[in-house]
């Protein structure tokens, strides 16, 4: 995750509260899905960018998930996200998501 988009991230989260953010990724592979759940739950782990050091505890899901599927026209999904999903391994990043939200957020808890 580039630091323009770490930094506005952080503006989005002082301006309208972390509670009322979602960030939806759209990443290939596991290990960028693991990398992008962190950064914007527990902050930057290269300590180069905006959220270096700075946990913002954002909820976060990809948008292969169910509860973001679900949310999306079916004809539109299908359209836009179809052929990445025949493509990709939709199940292994599904499985970071939810081990990286458990994970991070669990390293988070008794911190304020």
């Amino acid at each position: 995750m580039d630091q323009v988009v770490q930094r506005k991230l952080k503006e989005a989260a002082e301006e309208y509260g972390n509670e009322n953010l979602l960030v939806i990724l759209g990443t290939p592979d596991t290990e960028s899905a693991d990398i992008y759940a962190e950064t914007v739950i527990a902050g930057d782990p290269t300590y180069a960018g905006a959220l270096a050091g700075l946990p913002l505890r954002l909820k976060v899901y990809h948008v292969f998930e169910d509860e973001i599927k679900e949310a999306i026209p079916a004809d539109v999904y299908e359209e836009q996200i179809g052929l990445m999903e025949l493509s990709l391994d939709c199940d292994g990043i599904k499985a970071v998501m939810n081990e990286a939200r458990k994970k991070y957020m669990g390293q988070l808890s008794g911190f304020q």
